[in-house]
């Protein structure tokens, strides 16, 4: 059986996350110690006990997803299951990092400073309240890009996020983004929702934080990772180092193409993927891209265990 470990991006996050695996694994709760230490702030304790809204907040929620994906994989080293145990690592967007991290391509403090920055690049990028995204369930790719065409009348309105055969998310301008809600109504959209984001994420309008992140990413040190990323840009392994930092970069205004990834990893005959870290929402996803795809959860000791013993 071949498998991926695949790892979490925003809107995954929930106050209380990883502080099991933390009490229950002496390498977890490292992980976030040397995370705290990377950021000179205790983001471990917004992470366990603050309140939702600041942990929602861009530059919060990116490393503390990290924290919590490397904590539930250091808990699974610590049970024996090694990297080497996936065929591939992917990530949702911010979740390219903590793969990477996870595969020893980045270094947990180097991560949690690039995202840290990366989080407040994308806020800054855009002022508060310009930009927005939105779901369309129920169109696929092809039937939302031409919602997003028709909508951006001059504006920006892009395809930002390909997650599975029926939800496409698209970002921009948000009078257009709004438009587009409304003509994907029209079209047979089964919903046509705004997301609650602070940024027009993977759009063109993210051109500043692409630059900052250009910046940011030459001066750390990138090796190659122990398994390929599957990149959410080109939708293809790569184990580059100089390609992976320029994806890295590329990704922050090009679209996640999540389920063209996983039809990659799928034809490269992955048939199981493990969730590493908060949530399930790409566990969802992984089955409607791939209905004999097996999933598991890993954030809890509980999973941990048993994923171990799976093996």
């Amino acid at each position: 059986m071949s498998r991926a470990f695949v790892f979490p991006g925003q809107g995954a996050q929930s106050v209380g996350m990883g502080r099991a695996l933390a009490e229950a694994y002496p390498a977890a709760r490292a992980v976030f110690e040397e995370v705290d230490d990377a950021l000179g702030e205790r983001l471990s304790a917004l992470v366990w006990e603050g309140d939702p809204e600041t942990l929602t907040l861009t530059s919060n929620a990116q490393p503390a997803l990290m924290a919590t994906s490397l904590a539930a994989m250091s808990a699974l080293e610590s049970e024996g299951v090694r990297i080497g145990a996936a065929a591939f690592v992917a990530g949702h967007s911010l979740g390219e990092y903590s793969a990477l991290a996870a595969a020893g391509a980045l270094t947990v403090a180097d991560a949690a400073r690039l995202l840290r920055l990366r989080g407040e690049a994308m806020q800054r990028a855009v002022p508060v309240g310009a930009g927005a995204m939105a779901a369309l369930l129920g169109l696929g790719l092809d039937a939302a890009r031409e919602v997003a065409a028709e909508a951006a009348q001059g504006e920006v309105c892009a395809a930002a996020n390909d997650n599975d055969p029926q939800q496409v998310v698209v970002s921009g301008h948000k009078a257009a983004v709004e438009r587009a809600v409304e003509i994907a109504k029209g079209r047979g959209a089964k919903r046509a929702v705004l997301l609650p984001v602070s940024a027009p994420f993977h759009s063109p309008l993210m051109q500043p934080a692409a630059e900052e992140m250009k910046a940011a990413l030459n001066e750390v040190r990138l090796t190659a990772p122990a398994v390929p990323l599957v990149a959410n840009v080109r939708a293809e392994a790569v184990d580059d180092p100089e390609r992976i930092r320029l994806w890295l970069v590329e990704q922050i205004t090009g679209a996640v193409r999540w389920r063209e990834s996983v039809e990659f990893m799928q034809a490269q005959g992955v048939t199981e993927y493990w969730e590493i870290g908060a949530g399930k929402a790409l566990s969802g996803m992984i089955r409607r891209i791939d209905r004999q795809a097996a999933t598991r959860q890993v954030g809890t000791p509980e999973d941990v265990r048993a994923a171990a013993e799976a093996l």
